[in-house]
């Protein structure tokens, strides 16, 4: 069970981030490719490299709205996940203490399973 809860975190943690890493690093890549074109135009020094050396700095940009974007998403689900469990063990907690056990980790993960089987 514990397993299984697990590889589904983890699975909704990895869509999380291709999600919002494929969205970052398409809005980054639109910025790269504005500012691209924008040099090009405005500045000779710029309109003299090479396609390869613009399409490096356009990928540059992907990569860093890819990666950013990513990280993002999975630092506030992270922050959901232990918002949640810290409100599922407060009230493990209270509800050990009302039965008059003490609770421990092990304690804590009884109540859990108990609370999942009902």
């Amino acid at each position: 069970m514990d397993r299984a809860r697990r590889r589904a975190d983890a699975d909704r943690a990895y869509n999380a981030q291709v999600q919002a890493g494929t969205i970052g690093a398409v809005r980054a890549t639109g910025v790269g490719v504005g500012l691209a074109i924008i040099a090009h135009y405005s500045w000779p020094w710029f309109r003299r490299q090479t396609l390869a050396f613009k399409g490096f700095l356009v990928t540059g940009f992907a990569v860093f709205g890819l990666v950013t974007h990513a990280e993002r998403a999975l630092q506030t689900l992270e922050a959901e996940q232990r918002k949640v469990e810290g409100a599922l063990r407060r009230e493990a907690r209270l509800a050990l203490a009302r039965k008059g056990l003490v609770a421990t980790e092990t304690q804590i993960e009884k109540w859990k399973a108990e609370r999942l089987s009902r």
